[in-house]
């Protein structure tokens, strides 16, 4: 399985800062040491005319050439400098590789991403650029342009976005608000940030404490609801690690072992509809760093083992 990472461009934060820029670096020389199977390319830079299929081009604009008003800055989370800037860049880079590899081979991932509380026009909740949302319309874009054998042109890629980080993917909501060909669940902390909500296609606040069986069940209802919905072509999965017990913001009590039944579920639902898909990581904020490492490092695996079954498939055909 492929995996575009990005960690070696590191965001100069003020000490104190509380966003876990290591775990990045602590979870590719994880996957190097303990995941052979998972091959590991740095991450390209998306282009402005990627970025543009979603952001407008003032906001693209502030950030590469360090214009940002201090209020936009203030809510994104991270203070401009040069590699803020180029590391945003290679985060939607990465899911865009990816999206294009997955078409092609069934499952791929990034290392970063899940960027999802970046509006078109603003970012936020350390989230710079929408690196889902760039990745969806680029694969539309290029869907697009191909015509079956036969010269007919295709019908237009349809994208589910499975949202599971805790806090709800406000910003790829408002992206994708009155877009029928792209459909957005979120389960998510109901009192947990963004405090304003937007409206997702398919929404499921969660209550404080919500532990495994609860979860489980209630994703098992979100997959059924979508499946009656919609009929993806691509899935971008985001797998945050923030629901755990041992997250400092996630206020949710899932298990490892929840988490990862999680991701198999997930993975299982595209393997079983043969429906290519893209892993991005979101968020975890553990009290101890090495608890979301674990439980990302656990997504990255059960992806792996899904990866094989598509080398079969492909080898077969």
């Amino acid at each position: 399985m492929q995996a575009f990472y990005s960690d070696q461009f590191v965001l100069p934060l003020p000490e104190g800062h509380r966003f876990p820029m290591a775990k990045y670096r602590m979870l590719r020389d994880r996957i190097a040491a303990e995941l052979p199977s998972i091959q590991l390319t740095e991450a390209p830079a998306a282009t402005e005319g990627e970025l543009a299929l979603v952001h407008t081009p003032a906001y693209i604009d502030s950030i590469l050439q360090g214009t940002a008003e201090p209020a936009v800055l203030r809510e994104i989370g991270f203070p401009w400098s040069p590699a803020m800037a180029e590391r945003a860049l290679r985060s939607v880079g990465a899911t865009v590789a990816a999206a294009r590899v997955a078409m092609i081979e069934g499952l791929a991932a990034n290392l970063a991403g899940g960027t999802h509380h970046a509006y078109a026009h603003k970012g936020g909740g350390f989230c710079v650029f929408n690196d889902l949302a760039v990745a969806a319309r680029v694969l539309q874009a290029e869907w697009g342009r191909s015509r079956h054998p036969d010269g007919s042109r295709r019908q237009p890629l349809q994208v589910a976005v499975i949202d599971l980080d805790v806090h709800q993917g406000n910003g790829t909501a408002s992206i994708f608000r009155d877009d029928e060909s792209v459909f957005t669940l979120s389960l998510h902390g109901d009192k947990n940030f963004p405090f304003r909500k937007e409206d997702s296609d398919l929404d499921i606040p969660l209550p404080d404490g919500c532990a495994d069986a609860e979860y489980l069940s209630t994703l098992e209802h979100a997959l059924q609801e979508l499946e009656g919905r919609f009929t993806p072509g691509m899935v971008f999965f985001l797998a945050g690690a923030d629901p755990h017990e041992g997250d400092r913001l996630g206020r949710l009590k899932l298990t490892a072992d929840g988490l990862e039944a999680r991701d198999r579920r997930v993975l299982d639902w595209c393997w079983q509809r043969r429906i290519p898909a893209v892993i991005t990581m979101g968020g975890g904020y553990g009290v101890n760093l090495e608890d979301t490492v674990g439980v990302q490092l656990t997504t990255y695996r059960v992806a792996a083992s899904y990866r094989s079954r598509w080398a079969g498939l492909l080898e077969a055909a």
